[in-house]
């Protein structure tokens, strides 16, 4: 056995190459990103079993940040403890830091440029089929009986009418859950959301892990305290550091940590709320360039949650504060990552050990599917929002009592847009095209339309 193996045989050498594997396939958002390393983890290695895989799932979609950057720091501190999670977690998101860094750099300096301002517009259209498909992904799995459908359209109903927080939504939804498991009924009883294919499961006790609890899941209460003060004074020091001096790194650090902390359900509802944030509070940056970062998040390796980086970059880029442009939005777009996903592995090393001890607890999975049902509603939410932004040149804003709409001028309708968008509907819902193939068409014909 390799010196560095762990009792269940796999050598943290060997784990370093799969999670850079892993890293390097993750397209396609969440649920995408999970499936790969379903596929990769239980299906072809067998290191882990398909019950523990979706308890940890399970988990991680309880917590605020990327799921699935938070599934591959649990999984590696199962195999590896600590060091195995810190190194699962950042190689996940490491290719797509570097892209998206990259990206930025192309769009502040040649974005404007017509070939490249087109292929960005036809993007768009491929980013609203992806969204769009997310909601019927996840809404077939999640929404099984009409409890869960009712908790959907509430959840919807909440964040497109009355503007009401996300953080509140998830909070009703999950006490929904909590009580009916509680009460006794079966409406949210199991389930989870983007859940793979129990096809082809690989038992837990035939996986390399097993089916008994790991020697570091059973750490002391004050090694768990140690390791989670780290994190939390490597995360905290830049942010007070830097809201002791103000300006644009400052908003940046304060809000991302905020970010951090309050935002649950994935990527896709994480995202109606930093646009929100990023465009109306602070002025980052303009709709129709949070569609642009979209994007770019959908088109790397990674969590589509970096799509973050590319707003501090914007941000700090129209703010620099005295320094040269470029080294301004550099660090900006960094720090941003920096205080986005640091707290995931605190999360994760703080609750994991605990995790592990609850599995097979009912009124954590009553409470589970009924926050993955208020998901679904959000993300229509986040549809919605961005296909009236892409689709009206001119959108507008009503109130009538406490119901806010985002209403589009009609005449300013963009034919190119509105036949780009629903040809990427149409490969993607009617004829199932891949979302890579869908991507590339897009920002082909994106850059046809704009040259005619």
């Amino acid at each position: 056995m390799d010196r560095d193996s762990e009792p269940h045989g796999i050598s943290f050498g060997e784990a370093a190459r799969v999670w850079v594997r892993v890293a390097l396939l993750s397209f396609g958002g969440p649920a995408g990103q999970i499936a790969v390393m379903h596929r990769i983890l239980v299906e072809e290695k067998k290191w882990i079993g398909e019950e523990r895989f979706l308890h940890a799932l399970n988990f991680c979609m309880l917590l605020p940040g990327p799921e699935a950057q938070q599934l591959a720091t649990y999984i590696g501190w199962l195999l590896h403890r600590v060091r195995g999670g810190l190194v699962a977690g950042t190689l996940f998101i490491l290719p797509g830091l570097v892209s998206i860094m990259a990206l930025s750099w192309v769009y502040v300096l040649y974005g404007n440029v017509g070939a490249i301002a087109a292929l960005f517009f036809g993007l768009k259209a491929a980013v609203l089929a992806i969204v769009f498909q997310a909601v019927l992904r996840i809404g077939s799995r999640a929404l099984g009986n009409w409890q869960r459908r009712a908790v959907a359209a509430a959840a919807f109903a909440a964040i497109f009418l009355l503007d009401i927080p996300f953080p509140l939504i998830v909070l009703g939804a999950g006490l929904t859950g909590f009580a009916a498991v509680r009460a006794g009924s079966g409406a949210f009883a199991g389930g989870g959301g983007h859940g793979p294919s129990a096809a082809a499961a690989t038992r837990d006790e035939d996986s390399a892990l097993g089916v008994e609890l790991p020697a570091h899941a059973r750490a002391s209460g004050r090694s768990i305290a140690a390791v989670s003060a780290v994190l939390l004074v490597l995360w905290l020091t830049p942010v007070i550091l830097l809201a002791m001096n103000g300006g644009v790194f400052a908003d940046i650090a304060l809000f991302f940590s905020q970010m951090a902390v309050v935002t649950f359900g994935g990527a896709y509802a994480v995202l109606a709320y930093v646009a929100q944030a990023a465009v109306d509070t602070y002025g980052w940056l303009r709709p129709e360039e949070m569609l642009d970062g979209l994007g770019l998040a959908e088109t790397t390796p990674g969590p589509l949650i970096m799509v973050t980086q590319f707003v501090g970059f914007l941000g700090a880029w129209r703010d620099p504060g005295g320094m040269p442009p470029l080294l301004a939005a550099t660090l900006g777009g960094l720090l941003t990552t920096w205080v986005t996903f640091l707290p995931c592995f605190l999360w994760i090393f703080a609750g994991a050990p605990f995790i592990e001890r609850l599995r097979e607890n009912r009124t954590l999975a009553g409470a589970l599917a009924a926050i993955t049902a208020a998901v679904v509603g959000v993300i229509l939410n986040l549809a919605l929002w961005f296909a009236v932004h892409y689709l009206f040149r001119t959108v507008g804003e009503a109130a009538y009592g406490p119901v806010r709409l985002d209403l589009p001028l009609w005449r300013s309708l963009d034919p190119a847009a509105l036949l780009l968008s629903a040809a990427a509907l149409a490969a993607m819902l009617r004829f199932r095209a891949g979302m890579v193939p869908v991507i590339l068409c897009c920002a082909l014909a994106g850059l046809l339309l704009r040259s005619l």
